[in-house]
């Protein structure tokens, strides 16, 4: 296993506090404040260490109210909101210098069968055939404020195996496409087989692309080139089949509206043998830099 995702790995297994109270750190990210997929994973964590072990998240829907201080430790604190019979619901609010900075709200499930169906997957390479990330966006370096913005972009994915299908935005950056993305990733290296892992990693990666697809309706870059000032505001998250996150996932995503200075975006991500594993929905701030 690579360094890098022992590395993440380490970022996920929060410290207890106390019985209903984690606390975690940060790692680099490509703006100057703290990964909306950390937190939000770094919550889920926390909300499942304290239901039973079999039951599964199915549902998660997120707030980020303020910007993450990096530097600085995120405390978790977890409120037990009902246990039933099949279902369990946990509240987790994040604080850092005394103020909520992120808030999550996690449904979990026992093993049940019912109605089964989904749709069909969309079509794709093999991720084999795409290259890496780190063989493909030095290509665009010319579209960065600088070098090192590029650095901190390999680095904050150089624990996940994320091939583009599409040109990512800053690929094309003043040219409008169709408001529809592709990626595949998996992790650089195998995972116990915890579950509550698996679903958490993939919560991490979820937010790393997601609304790309709205900057390319408008020909944006985003805030990695400077073209665009964005936000997550929320992230929404249903998880409807098992997956492992260290085996080959397409993330298609695509974004049916920008309007008043926020953008959505919704996405389902796949197994490589075509079971719906998961939906989701994200909504941010997207506005221009004025001169």
């Amino acid at each position: 296993m690579g360094s890098a995702l022992d590395g993440l790995l380490d970022l996920l297994d929060l410290e207890r506090i106390e019985r209903d109270i984690f606390r975690g750190h940060s790692r680099v990210s490509v703006v100057p404040r703290v990964f909306g997929g950390q937190v939000a994973a770094q919550a889920l964590v926390a909300a499942g260490r304290t239901v039973p072990a079999d039951r599964t998240a199915h549902s998660l829907h997120a707030y980020f109210l303020r910007p993450g201080d990096p530097g600085a430790p995120i405390v978790y604190t977890v409120d037990r909101i009902r246990d039933g019979r099949s279902f369990t619901t946990r509240r987790v609010v994040a604080v850092q210098h005394g103020q909520p900075v992120f808030h999550l709200s996690a449904s979990f499930q026992t093993a049940e069968e019912g109605l089964t169906h989904q749709t069909g997957m969309p079509p794709a390479p093999d991720p084999e055939s795409l290259p890496t990330a780190a063989e493909l966006l030095p290509s665009y370096a010319g579209a960065f404020t600088g070098p090192e913005v590029l650095e901190r972009l390999l680095r904050s994915r150089e624990a996940v195996d994320l091939r583009y299908v599409t040109d990512p935005p800053y690929g094309r950056v003043g040219t409008a496409r169709e408001p529809r993305s592709q990626v595949w990733f998996r992790t650089r290296g195998t995972l116990a087989d915890d579950p509550l892992l698996h679903l958490c990693l993939v919560t991490y990666v979820s937010d790393m692309t997601l609304l790309d697809s709205v900057l390319l309706a408008h020909g944006r870059g985003g805030w990695t080139v400077g073209d665009v000032v964005g936000a997550s505001l929320d992230h929404a998250m249903w998880f409807h089949r098992p997956f492992r996150a260290d085996e080959w996932l397409l993330y298609d995503q695509e974004s049916p509206s920008s309007a008043a200075g926020r953008g959505l975006g919704q996405g389902r991500i796949w197994t490589r043998d075509g079971h719906l594993a998961v939906s989701v929905i994200q909504e941010g701030v997207i506005r221009v830099p004025r001169d």
